[in-house]
C-alpha cells in the first residue's frame, strides 16, 4: 500500500471536518449540489460512487461467475445476516435505547421516529459502497457481485413487507423509482461498463489468454484508476457531511444518542457474521465481503423512504442521516480489522 492508501482513515477524518466546515460556511454551494437529484438520489454522489465502483467491475471475470454456486456457504451467510438477523436486532436496539435507556432525554413521538429511521437502515442492505469495502479487503470481486445482486433481487420483494411489519403499519410506500434507479446506477451501469472494458482489453490482443497479458492490461488499468477511486471516496465524504453540516451542528446531542445504538448494531452484526464465517471455514476473500454486506446499509433508499413517510425534518429522516455519517469511518475500521485478521482464515 502506498502512503496515501495506508493513511486513508486520516484523510477520511480530515474530509469529515472539511465537509462540516464547508457546509456551514458555504451552504449555498451544497444546496446547489443537493438540488442535482432525481428520485431522492443525488446525481453528483452517484457519479463519485460510480467512479469508485467502475475499476472494481473491470476486475470481474464473468466466465468464473458460474463457479460461485459451487461455494454456497458465503451466500447463505450473507442472506441469513441481512434478512433474518440484522433488521430485527436493529429494531430491538432502537426500542431498547429510545423507549428505555434514553426515554427521559427524548420525547415519545421523536423517539418513535428515531426507531423508525433505524429500522429503515436495518432493512436496506448495502448495494454500492460494499464494492469499495470488498476491494479494500482484497475480496473476491466475482463473489461480491453475486452476493450484492441476490440481495438486490430479494430487496425488491422483501423490503416493503418487512419494513411494514417492523414499523407496525400497512401503508408503507416504497419509492420504487429510488430503488430501481439506485440499482441501475450503482450495479447495472458500472457492471456493463466493466464488462465492455474487460472484453476490449482481452480482445485487443488475440494471444492475451495464452500469455496472460489480458490480465496484465486489466491490472494496469485498475492501477491507473486507483487514485481517482480514492478521490471519489473522499469527495463523497466531503459532500455527504457538507450537506448535513447544519444538522450536525444544531442537534449534536441527538446525533450522539442515535449514533450509540447504530454503532452497537454495526459492530455487533459484523462480530456475529465474522465469527460465523470463521466457524464455517470460509476463505477470507469471501468472508470479508460477506460480513461487509451484512454490516453496511443502503442509505440512499433508507433516507428516501424516511422522507416520504415521515417528512424531511422528521426524526426518522435524521436517524437515517446519522446512519450515513457513522458508516464510512466505522466501515473503514472494520476493513482495517478484517485485513489485520486475515491469518485467522488463510
Amino acid at each position: 500500500m502506498g502512503f496515501f492508501e495506508r493513511y486513508l482513515s486520516v484523510w477520511v477524518g480530515l474530509c469529515i471536518i472539511a465537509g462540516v466546515g464547508l457546509g456551514y460556511t458555504l451552504p449555498g454551494v451544497f444546496e446547489s449540489i443537493a438540488a442535482l437529484e432525481y428520485a431522492h438520489v443525488n446525481l453528483v454522489v452517484a457519479v463519485l460512487i460510480w467512479l469508485m465502483i467502475y475499476p472494481m467491475m473491470v476486475q470481474i471475470d464473468f466466465g468464473s461467475i458460474k463457479d460461485v454456486g459451487k461455494k454456497p456457504k458465503g451466500l447463505v451467510l450473507t442472506l441469513v445476516v441481512n434478512w433474518l438477523i440484522k433488521p430485527f436486532t436493529m429494531a430491538l436496539l432502537g426500542w431498547l435505547f429510545f423507549k428505555g435507556i434514553f426515554a427521559d432525554w427524548v420525547d415519545p413521538q421523536t423517539a418513535t421516529e428515531y426507531i423508525a429511521g433505524m429500522i429503515l437502515l436495518g432493512v436496506a442492505p448495502c448495494t454500492a459502497m460494499v464494492f469499495v469495502w470488498s476491494h479494500l479487503t482484497k475480496g473476491d470481486a466475482n463473489y461480491t457481485l453475486v452476493q450484492v445482486s441476490i440481495n438486490d433481487l430479494i430487496m425488491v420483494v422483501a423490503f416493503a413487507p418487512l419494513t411494514a411489519m417492523l414499523l407496525g403499519v400497512t401503508d408503507i410506500t416504497v419509492p420504487w423509482d429510488t430503488l430501481l434507479l439506485s440499482v441501475a446506477l450503482y450495479v447495472v451501469l458500472p457492471l456493463v461498463a466493466g464488462y465492455i472494458t474487460r472484453r476490449h482489453l482481452e480482445n485487443k490482443n488475440n494471444s492475451a489468454q495464452k500469455t496472460g497479458s489480458g490480465n496484465d492490461a486489466v491490472n494496469a488499468l485498475v492501477s491507473k484508476f486507483k487514485p481517482f477511486s480514492v478521490i471519489g471516496l473522499l469527495l463523497t465524504i466531503v459532500i455527504l457531511f457538507g450537506l448535513q453540516a447544519e444538522t450536525i451542528l444544531s442537534q449534536p446531542q441527538d446525533i450522539v444518542l442515535i449514533a450509540i445504538p447504530l454503532l452497537i448494531q454495526t459492530y455487533g452484526i459484523f462480530a456475529i457474521a465474522y465469527f460465523a464465517a470463521k466457524r464455517m471455514k470460509l476463505p477470507h476473500n469471501v468472508a470479508a465481503p460477506a460480513c461487509m454486506i451484512g454490516t453496511s446499509n443502503f442509505f440512499e433508499l433508507a433516507v428516501a423512504v424516511a422522507i416520504s413517510l415521515f417528512g424531511l425534518h422528521s426524526g426518522a429522516a435524521l436517524a437515517t442521516v446519522v446512519g450515513v455519517l457513522v458508516e464510512v469511518p466505522v466501515m473503514l475500521s472494520l476493513v482495517w480489522f478484517a485485513n489485520k485478521t486475515r491469518h485467522w482464515f488463510d
